[in-house]
């Protein structure tokens, strides 16, 4: 999988900058000012001029990081296309991947699953200003819950600099709204089922209220869009917990055995010290 990436779509966190040293030259230290205070004075010009140096080399690293990874990103899609013309021939691969991702099957109530199936590809697409942001594109079948086709939602950065979205309006079929259906289940349920009750995983189009903290949007192009196919592939827990219960079983009964034949085994032994003791007494009796 590839490494967690700082959100594209915040702004690089800039330091303080610190008092540039020429402006601490005009304040030069007192010539009355012990030897030691004027050595410390000193001391800090020269850390500010050192600092402003590798401030400097921080921002030049920046712009070669994002002209690597813009050159990289076009050499990518390529296999990204290749990858999801062979995910097509697999049937129910992207609800498979999204139940099997913790993060984003905590999100999936049995509609939401229902509805998945229908989703015959995901494509995630970085701007060429990787730091702008990305869109991230559902593309479903023909379905009883909606007319759309294609979903996206999409992530930026406004006028002002901070992170927002903007993301498909659902055509719901009439009575297959999830996110309507979602609150008025949650209402009806006791506390305890609220909390247990995950919202619709379609809320996530709608909700636009933070875009800098999108956390799902975040785990589908860092988590779930690199290496699809590993959580394609999570085992069944189920299946392991069978078999490791049959190896126990297997290991117990071993046990046993060997518990059975050390009991044999002592058996022997005492029934042959019981005869030694026999012949000694029976040496006795002729003396």
């Amino acid at each position: 999988m590839a490494p967690k990436r700082q959100s594209a779509l915040l702004p690089q966190s800039k330091k303080p900058k610190s008092t540039p040293a020429a402006k601490l030259e005009d304040k030069p230290a007192s010539p009355g000012l012990p030897k030691g205070e004027k050595e410390q004075q000193e001391a800090i010009e020269h850390i500010d001029e050192v600092q402003n140096e590798i401030d400097r080399l921080n921002e030049q690293a920046s712009e070669e990081i994002l002209k690597v990874e813009q050159k990289y990103n076009k050499l990518r899609q390529p296999f990204f296309q290749k990858r999801s013309e062979l995910i097509a021939k697999i049937p129910n691969f992207w609800v498979t991947t999204f139940v099997n991702h913790p993060q984003v099957s905590a999100l999936l109530g049995e509609e939401d699953e229902e509805t998945l199936h229908y989703l015959t590809r995901v494509e995630v697409t970085e701007f060429e200003d990787v730091k702008s942001g990305y869109r991230i594109d559902f593309y479903f079948d023909e379905n009883p819950y909606f007319e759309n086709k294609v979903f996206f939602k999409e992530f930026h950065l406004n006028e002002s600099g901070d992170p927002s979205s903007k993301s498909t309006e659902i055509k719901w079929k009439s009575g297959k709204d999830l996110t309507k259906c979602s609150s008025q289940t949650q209402n009806k349920a006791s506390r305890k089922r609220q909390h247990e009750e995950p919202e619709s995983f379609f809320t996530w189009f709608t909700d636009r209220s933070d875009a800098g903290a999108d956390e799902l949007g975040e785990v589908v192009r860092d988590g779930v869009w690199p290496n699809t196919l590993k959580y394609y592939l999570v085992p069944d827990m189920d299946d392991e917990e069978g078999e490791a219960e049959d190896d126990d079983d297997e290991e117990e009964e071993g046990l046993d055995d060997i518990d059975e034949e050390g009991d044999e085994d002592e058996g022997e032994e005492d029934e042959d010290d019981d005869e030694g003791e026999e012949g000694e007494e029976d040496e006795g009796e002729d003396d």
